[in-house]
């Protein structure tokens, strides 16, 4: 097992000191984002903003998402996103624009496809799907009342697991996880669609889980270590659980990366979150969950922590 060691045992390094200076920046960088998108909005998908998806396959090789994409701009679509199914050569591609109307958008289909005939070649039309904007309205209120709902039962289990005391900084964590990840896509001017908000749910869970293996351990050094003051406790804990958290996101972040990478770019937007999601969720795992357990004893329980805990 000593070759899984990663991190040298009887490692100290002081992360509870830091603490301050990394909740500084993450409210520098989520105020930021928040002024962006107040200012710009988020850029909603077809999956929530409405819109038509259109799959289409060539009978003959040489189409290119250029070629396409300047295809369906000479029917006046403007913004249309084009991506190609499978490999480099694969033959084909989903062709998605947004628009409010239906029956306008079944004009375009069959202008889009007359166009990508007679500019490019036989084209066979395999599926075609319309998202109204109430449909997607409905998606993106059901997307935040997933979120909701999971971030409240959450707080419930960390509550029953630990101590009450112990749920506030696993849910600071998790929504400062999912705030970063979709800020990012805000600063950046990416498309927010069902797949960001499928990564963002497994985001959650991922962020939990590396927070509850710290959490553990600072449950077992508490009642271990009694003449330690707290924010010893908390840095042995992160300390000693440090090699278990770098193996578990390297080996997360590895997969995610091969996904980001060559998984082309119908899964582009989940990867993408997903690696974010896996950065950040190590880093608040160290310097959000713990450190907020450390005000709340500080704010709420200084009796029961004198109690518990004697402090040089």
């Amino acid at each position: 097992m000593a070759f899984f060691q990663i991190v040298p045992p009887g490692t100290n390094i002081d992360f509870i000191s830091k603490w301050k200076l990394c909740a500084c920046l993450s409210l520098a960088f989520l105020l930021v984002a928040g002024a962006m998108f107040f200012t710009n909005g988020l850029k909603l998908g077809i999956d929530f903003a409405g819109g038509t998806e259109i799959q289409v396959r060539f009978d003959q090789d040489g189409a290119e998402e250029g070629s396409i994409r300047a295809a369906v701009g000479a029917v006046g679509v403007k913004d249309a996103s084009v991506v190609r199914y499978g490999d480099v050569g694969s033959r084909q591609f989903l062709i998605k624009f947004r628009g409010e109307e239906e029956h306008e958008n079944i004009g375009l289909v069959k202008s889009i496809l007359v166009e990508l005939r007679e500019s490019i070649g036989p084209v066979q039309e395999d599926r075609v799907d319309f998202v109204g904007p109430r449909v997607g309205a409905e998606l993106k209120r059901d997307g935040i009342q997933s979120l909701l709902i999971a971030s409240i039962l959450i707080l419930i289990y960390v509550a029953f697991r630990f101590s009450v005391r112990f749920a506030p900084g696993a849910l600071v964590a998790l929504l400062h996880d999912v705030f970063v990840t979709a800020g990012l896509f805000v600063l950046l001017g990416l498309e927010f669609n069902l797949s960001v908000l499928a990564a963002l749910l497994a985001i959650v869970g991922y962020s939990l889980n590396d927070t509850i293996i710290v959490y553990d351990r600072i449950r077992e050094n508490m009642e271990s270590h009694t003449k330690a003051n707290l924010p010893a406790v908390l840095n042995l804990s992160v300390n000693q659980t440090l090699s278990r958290t770098l193996l578990t996101s390297g080996t997360t972040l590895l997969a995610v990366l091969s996904l980001l990478f060559v998984g082309g770019e119908v899964i582009w937007s989940f990867s993408f979150a997903m690696a974010v999601g896996v950065l950040v969720g190590t880093y608040s795992s160290i310097y959000i969950a713990s450190p907020t357990l450390l005000m709340l004893e500080g704010w709420l329980g200084p009796e029961e922590e004198k109690k518990k805990v004697k402090k040089p």
